[in-house]
């Protein structure tokens, strides 16, 4: 599989882009979701995940990380509380109808926040053993806010020394797709707003862990290229993000499809595939 983006925490300021969420949905889905299919294997493989895991997914989105958990027997709990043309796909996969069929055991997607996941659980519910949060942070401005929150929510529900696993981007000079994304968002960057590129920082994972009470316990890289059928399916890919969000909204989504079609120009193969390597890192940290 090749492998992606994930959009900020918090939603950006101004007008919302011309873009059908539905639509966008199904692109980060059938597109862009797998970029980061790499990864969600790594985290798995290095934490055992397994029939005795009780993993809660923060920002669980379209659910394919979540699905591969659940092929590893784990019992999982997925929130989502910005996407939820994102968490109905997402409903398709880890919950499809069976008409006269027993539902899915051990799998719970909730539109809302850890506290709401709580308060659908059922009485005497083990704690998790496990929080993932993939969507990975690190290279716009204000994108870990968001994120503090959800852990502040999630971490009572955690066993006492829980794994907690954070993404975020790699060094910009060891991801191709950073200099796509400093082009496509400079008309945000004069707003100096949340959403604006800027580049990823190395204690950017540490930064959030420690404001959330967290301590950290390792942490790994993880190449992710982003590797597309050709321009159009990376410009959709791209844009399915939110990644672009500001951009769009500082000026208008032909302008931003414009700069990012040129962007991706370097990365064009001979056969019209584009091609895009990325290093994605991830910090697993501790729950007091």
């Amino acid at each position: 599989m090749t492998p992606t983006l994930v959009r900020q925490h918090l939603p950006h300021t101004g007008p919302a882009p011309r873009a059908d969420p539905g639509a966008r949905a199904r692109d980060w889905s059938e597109i862009q979701e797998r970029m980061l299919v790499p990864l969600y294997e790594a985290v798995h493989e290095r934490l055992e995940v397994g029939p005795g895991t009780r993993l809660l997914g923060l920002g669980c989105g379209s659910g394919l990380a979540l699905l591969m958990a659940a092929s590893r027997g784990a019992a999982l709990t997925g929130v989502e509380t910005r996407h939820p043309e994102r968490l109905a796909l997402a409903r398709r996969r880890l919950l499809p109808e069976t008409p006269g069929g027993p539902a899915p055991t051990g799998i719970r997607l909730v539109d809302g926040t850890p506290e709401d996941a709580a308060g659908t659980a059922d009485a005497g519910a083990p704690a998790y053993t496990l929080v993932t949060a993939f969507e990975p942070i690190g290279c716009l401005a204000g994108d870990s806010e968001g994120l503090g929150d959800l852990l502040a929510a999630a971490t009572p529900l955690a066993e006492r020394g829980a794994p907690v696993v954070l993404v975020g981007w790699g060094p910009p000079e060891r991801c191709a797709t950073s200099g796509v994304l400093r082009v496509a968002t400079k008309p945000a960057d004069p707003l100096r707003a949340d959403g604006s590129w800027r580049p990823a920082l190395r204690d950017d994972l540490e930064d959030v862990a420690q404001r959330a009470g967290l301590k950290p316990d390792g942490s790994g890289r993880v190449a992710c290229p982003f590797g597309y059928a050709g321009v159009d399916s990376a410009l959709r890919g791209l844009l399915s993000t939110g990644l672009f969000d500001a951009a769009i909204a500082a000026t208008d989504q032909v302008q931003v499809e414009k700069e990012v079609t040129e962007a991706l120009h370097p990365h064009r193969r001979k056969d019209g595939t584009v091609w895009m390597p990325n290093v994605f890192r991830y910090l697993i940290a501790r729950t007091p």
